[in-house]
């Protein structure tokens, strides 16, 4: 194999394992030679608690889906393939992948991409794409956020739930509660510019007591979860009549807990929606990053064009950077839930 199809990666030692499997190797180097084809030299890339999960093994890939893992990142263009004309070789980018975005080099969809503005910087554009398109799936296109609803975003101080919050300020939600799991992140969620209404440390509080305390009794309209079990019937007991939850992880158990009821689902009218991103179809993901850039890519901080009303709305905050050869510390870090906001890596 000729150096020029070798790329280093990040791999992991017999296909699956703890933090110490994950080691800087060889691949084979993709090429764009198919219609709507682009390479990115990959700069920088966000870690993602799925990519702790596919490395453990646990993790069902997509069909045809690279075992390299990560699936955000930003860079530059290196190749295109026949028919893209809105990218051309030295663009800067960022953008969502299906996977193999830990490496050198990155082979995706140009329907996947976003432009970099100048002054948005590498490590942030690498933060945005899979936590933001997923709060902004969450909210708007599975439980249809409306001007005034009550939220729920549990996992307030990760990607996905910062994101999320800012976006429940923009939709002009009424109260915005968020849960995190010590005063620090508390204190960080209440020191954005667009914060929660209300903070509960899901550690030391009952969250569905402070839910009916914050909401006079009516409950919230809008749950994002990604706890599962552990949550569900305070979950439950928290929506209002017509809430909607979406579920998009189940890090605190797989199955329905002990003593789970069905009638308030069907006396509340509630409705529950479990939703992913990654196994969603290419013409989905072009749908929902078309919708993002409508309506919010232009109004974080960053990516402004200039016009009116748009600079600086959204905040991306980004937790820590390492260099890739640091990638078993990135891991450690977000597998102790040390983060506030993204952790990315740099590839140098």
């Amino acid at each position: 194999m000729s150096s020029k199809s070798v790329m280093k990666a990040v791999l992991v030692k017999d296909g699956k394992g703890p933090i110490e499997n994950l080691y800087i190797g060889d691949a084979p180097k993709p090429q764009a030679s198919l219609s709507g084809q682009v390479l990115v030299k990959v700069k920088m890339f966000g870690l993602n608690r799925m990519d702790i999960s596919q490395r453990e093994g646990w993790y069902p890939l997509p069909p045809g889906t690279t075992e390299i893992l990560g699936v955000e990142f930003s860079g530059s263009v290196a190749e295109v393939g026949p028919d893209v004309q809105d990218f051309h070789v030295g663009d800067e980018v960022f953008g969502l992948a299906y996977g193999g975005a830990y490496a050198e080099y990155i082979l995706v969809n140009a329907g996947m991409l976003l432009p970099k503005h100048p002054q948005l910087s590498w490590e942030h554009a690498a933060a945005i794409p899979e936590a933001w398109l997923t709060a902004y799936q969450a909210l708007v296109m599975n439980t249809n956020i409306k001007e005034s609803d009550n939220v729920l975003i549990h996992a307030g101080a990760s990607g996905v739930g910062i994101a999320a919050i800012q976006l429940a300020n923009f939709f002009k939600a009424n109260r915005i509660i968020s849960t995190a799991g010590s005063q620090e992140k508390l204190d960080f969620l209440k020191s954005m510019p667009l914060p929660p209404t209300d903070t509960v440390n899901y550690k030391t509080e009952d969250f569905s007591k402070r839910v009916a305390e914050i909401t006079g009794g009516k409950g919230v309209d809008v749950i994002v979860d990604f706890i599962g079990q552990e949550y569900w019937n305070k979950n439950i007991s928290s929506l209002a009549l017509d809430g909607r939850m979406v579920l998009l992880a189940t890090l605190g158990g797989e199955s329905m807990p002990q003593g789970a009821e069905i009638t308030p689902i069907l006396y509340k009218r509630l409705r529950i929606q479990g939703s992913t991103l990654r196994s969603r179809s290419q013409e989905y993901q072009n749908e929902l990053i078309n919708g993002f850039k409508r309506d919010a890519l232009n109004k974080i901080t960053g990516c402004s064009t200039g016009s009116p009303g748009e600079a600086g709305h959204f905040k991306i905050y980004v937790h820590k950077v390492f260099k890739w050869t640091e990638i078993q510390d990135a891991h450690r870090e977000m597998e102790q839930n040390k983060n506030s906001g993204k952790i990315v890596v740099e590839v140098a």
